[in-house]
């Protein structure tokens, strides 16, 4: 009897988890993109590529912004088949260099006359650095962002109204800013072992929610609206560079039973990216594709302030 009842328990257990971290709501909005420009970065994979192909199905042009040539030009390729909008394609952008950034903001510029919606997806847990000296996860998770989003700002404004959405994670619960290290070390974290990693990350997703924070009262008045999310808990690439037995762990049990898939955590940003009537929102966290109140640290005006200072020197904006 007492061994029936356990199991009933983590039946239980199990179901109510799956419908918190897991089991994701359906964006069901009709609103249309004709005439309208997307960039999603990391748009040749996961989340990415399945927030991609929901803004082609609806009619987008859509630029997929990714590091890796032959991986991009194959997603823009499958997109296009799938959805039989020929106006998805890549350009290149690799968000661990700087160069790389105001390379990809010059081009767009130059050859795109709207940008209606940007979508900042593209996410890593890597150790090492990356060609600015930055650790790399604060260089490709937060810094790259923050410079391509400044950079494009006013293409943006010149098309509102817009909307720039930043892909964030419940994990940023779990994050803090500790300034000294960055500006010490250009790092989030100290150390490389995996747990170092999974802090390091963290602290990236809180930068996430500071960063549309901030951004969303310097746009005030502008007609450009911003937001940051939780996916899910989603099967992608993000932990490719993590150890090869923390991996197997990851996919054994977190992926198999605590994951959905990537159409499912793409449903929160399409709510961001086209959900009418959220604009006075702007700069808030959305979750299940819906409001969630965010800790006290994660919507403190000195705190965002400090890390946008902070950010514009990292990215050579002052």
């Amino acid at each position: 009897m007492i061994f029936f009842l356990i199991i009933v328990a983590l039946l239980v257990a199990y179901f109510i988890g799956h419908r918190i971290f897991v089991q994701r709501k359906t964006f069901t909005g009709t609103a249309k993109l004709y005439g309208k420009t997307v960039i999603v970065t990391g748009g040749n994979t996961g989340i990415g590529k399945a927030t991609a192909a929901a803004m082609a199905l609806r009619g987008g042009r859509v630029i997929l912004a990714c590091r890796s040539k032959q991986k991009g030009e194959e997603a823009a390729r499958e997109i296009r088949t799938e959805t039989g909008n020929e106006n998805v394609i890549f350009m290149q952008l690799d968000l661990a260099s700087q160069k790389s950034i105001r390379s990809f903001a010059e081009n767009f510029l130059k050859k795109e006359p709207r940008l209606d919606l940007l979508i900042n997806n593209a996410a890593l847990a890597s150790p090492g650095r990356t060609e600015d000296g930055l650790g790399m996860i604060l260089g490709v998770n937060h810094i790259g962002p923050f410079l391509l989003t400044n950079l494009l700002l006013e293409r943006l404004k010149e098309c509102a109204p817009s909307r720039v959405v930043n892909v964030s994670s419940c994990g940023h619960d779990l994050g803090t800013i500790d300034f000294d290290c960055i500006n010490t070390h250009k790092r989030l974290a100290m150390g490389s072992s995996d747990a170092d990693l999974f802090r390091a990350y963290t602290h990236s997703k809180l930068c996430n929610v500071l960063f549309t924070h901030q951004l969303a009262k310097r746009l005030e008045g502008t007609n450009v609206t911003c937001y940051s999310l939780h996916p899910g808990s989603v099967r992608t690439e993000l932990g490719r560079d993590i150890n090869e037995w923390f991996t197997r762990i990851i996919k054994s049990f977190v992926s198999n039973l605590w994951a959905t898939d990537p159409i499912s955590g793409a449903q929160t940003t399409l709510y961001c990216a086209l959900q009418e009537g959220i604009e006075p929102l702007s700069g808030r966290y959305f979750s299940d594709c819906q409001l969630v109140q965010v800790k006290p640290e994660a919507r403190d005006d000195g705190v965002a302030k400090k890390l946008w200072d902070v950010s514009e020197k990292l990215c050579g904006m002052i």
